[in-house]
C-alpha cells in the first residue's frame, strides 16, 4: 500500500475521491430512473409553454386558435389571456406549505430564460408559467405545485441523495474498521497488560497513526517495566543488606542480661525482622511469572480452610466439591491464605464460598469481625497502609496481605471488593473469569 493511503488523512482523501465518482457516475443514472418514473418538472413545463408561446407569436389569429386547440387536445390546459393580467401575478400563495417553498428555494431552475413574472408566479393562489406572446397578449399556462415541487425535488434532489448515502456509508465503514477497532484492540490490551512479562502488548498494525500510537504505548509499557524491576531490585537489595546487621544485633541482644531492656531490642528486631520477610515475600512477585495450569479451584479452597483448622481456627469451606478453571494455583492459594489470615486475626468464625456464575469465579471470604470502614475500602489494597482503629491492635500485620491479594486478582484480569455483612462482619470477595 503507498505510503499515502497508510495515513488516516491519506485514507479519508481516498474515500472522498471515491464518493465523488460515484456520485458523478451513479447521479445520471437516478436521474434519468427517476425522470422516466416521475412527471414533467417546472422547467420542462416552461421550455414547452414557451415553444407554444413562440408559435403563437408567428401565427394568425385563426392559426392561434388550431394552436391552441391542438395544445389542450395534448393535455396544456393553455390560454391566451391579456398582458395587463400580469399586474394579478403575485409570488406568494396561500395554497403553500413550509416544504413547497423549502424545496423551491433548495432547487431553483436552472433554465437561463425565466417565464413572464418570474419562476414563482401564482394567479388566483394557483401556480403559473406564463410567456408574452405579444405587446397585449401572454400564453399563461397553470402547473400543479404539488406535483412539479416533488417531481424536481426527487430529479434534483438525486444527486444529493446518492452524495449522502455513499458518504454515510463510506464513512462509517472506514471509521469503523480504521479507527474503531483498532481503538477496541489497543484499550482491551491496555485493560489486560501485564507488565511482568516481556512480550508485546500493543499489537503494531493498521494505519500510521494507529501504529505510531501502539508502538509508543509499547515503549511506554517498556519504560514503565524497567523502571518498576530496578526499584524492585534495588529494594530487594537493600532488604538483604539490613538482614546481616539486624542478625548481628539479635545475636547481641541475646546476650545481655535479662530485663526489660534486653526483651525490648529482641521484639523490635523480631518486629524488624517480620516486615523484612513480608517486603521481600512482596517484591518478590512470584505470582506473575508463574504459569497458568488447569487448576481445581474447590480442591485448593478445602485444603486451605483445612489447614487453618488444624491449627484451631474455625474455618470452614462452602461451595461446589469440584470447579476446574486455568489460573495460577500457587497465586490463588497464596491470595485466599492471605483473606483467611486476615479474617481470622480479626473474627472468630471464618466461611470460605466458591460460586459459579455467568464465566466468573466467586471466592467469598466471610468473617464476623469488625470490618472496614467505607471510606477505607479503597486505601487497604495500597502497601504497608493500615487501619489502626477498626481492623489493628497486636494483630495488625504490615499493610502488604491485601495489595497482594488485589494484583493477583489483577493478573487473572478480576478484582478484590469488600462488602459489609450483615449483622456485622466483612466478606472480602475475590473474583475472576473462567478461563
Amino acid at each position: 500500500m503507498p505510503l499515502g493511503l497508510r495515513t488516516i488523512h491519506g485514507q479519508i482523501t481516498a474515500i472522498i475521491v471515491l464518493a465523488l465518482l460515484i456520485v458523478v457516475t451513479g447521479g445520471p443514472v437516478l436521474e434519468r430512473w427517476v425522470r422516466d418514473y416521475e412527471g414533467l418538472d417546472i422547467e420542462q413545463v416552461a421550455e414547452r409553454a414557451q415553444a407554444i408561446g413562440e408559435l403563437l407569436a408567428a401565427a394568425t389569429p385563426g392559426e392561434r386558435a388550431i394552436i391552441l386547440h391542438a395544445a389542450q387536445r395534448s393535455g396544456w390546459n393553455s390560454t391566451l389571456q391579456p398582458v395587463a393580467l400580469s399586474e394579478q401575478f403575485t409570488t406568494t400563495s396561500s395554497k403553500e406549505t413550509f416544504w413547497d417553498r423549502a424545496i423551491d428555494w433548495l432547487f431553483p431552475p436552472d433554465n437561463l430564460v425565466p417565464p413572464l413574472g418570474g419562476w414563482r408566479t401564482f394567479l388566483d393562489d394557483n401556480r403559473v408559467v406564463a410567456f408574452r406572446v405579444d405587446d397585449a397578449t401572454m400564453l399563461v399556462t397553470p402547473i400543479s405545485s404539488d406535483s412539479f415541487l416533488w417531481d424536481n425535488f426527487a430529479v434534483r434532489g438525486s444527486y444529493y441523495l446518492i452524495a449522502l448515502i455513499t458518504l454515510i456509508f463510506l464513512l462509517s465503514a472506514f471509521a469503523i474498521w480504521a479507527i474503531t477497532l483498532p481503538l477496541r484492540r489497543i484499550s482491551r490490551a491496555a485493560a489486560n497488560a501485564d507488565i511482568s512479562t516481556h512480550a508485546e502488548v500493543f499489537e503494531e498494525r493498521g494505519s500510521v497513526e494507529i501504529v505510531a500510537l501502539a508502538r509508543a504505548l509499547n515503549g511506554m509499557r517498556n519504560r514503565i517495566a524497567t523502571m518498576v524491576e530496578s526499584r524492585t531490585r534495588m529494594l530487594r537489595g537493600i532488604s538483604h543488606d539490613l538482614r546481616t546487621p539486624l542478625t548481628r544485633l539479635r545475636l547481641r541482644a541475646e546476650r545481655l542480661p535479662e530485663g526489660p531492656t534486653r526483651d525490648t531490642m529482641l521484639s523490635d528486631i523480631k518486629h524488624l525482622d517480620t516486615l523484612l520477610s513480608e517486603s521481600l515475600g512482596y517484591l518478590r512477585d512470584n505470582h506473575n511469572q508463574e504459569a497458568v495450569e488447569r487448576t481445581d479451584i474447590a480442591s485448593t479452597l478445602q485444603t486451605i480452610c483445612n489447614e487453618f483448622s488444624d491449627v484451631g481456627f474455625d474455618v470452614t469451606y462452602r461451595g461446589a466439591n469440584r470447579l476446574i478453571t486455568n489460573c495460577k494455583p500457587l497465586a490463588i492459594t497464596r491470595a485466599v491464605t492471605n483473606l483467611c489470615d486476615n479474617a481470622t486475626k480479626f473474627g472468630n468464625s471464618v466461611i470460605v464460598e466458591l460460586r459459579e456464575n455467568a464465566g466468573t469465579v466467586t471466592i467469598d471470604v466471610i468473617d464476623d469481625g469488625p470490618g472496614i470502614p467505607e471510606p477505607d475500602r479503597t486505601r487497604v489494597l495500597e502497601p504497608f497502609f493500615k487501619i489502626d482503629t477498626a481492623r489493628g491492635g497486636a494483630n495488625a500485620g504490615f499493610g502488604l496481605g491485601l495489595s497482594i491479594v488485589a494484583e493477583i486478582a489483577q493478573a487473572h484480569g478480576g478484582r478484590l471488593e469488600f462488602l459489609d455483612r450483615q449483622p456485622n462482619g466483612l466478606i472480602a470477595r475475590l473474583s475472576f473469569p473462567i478461563h
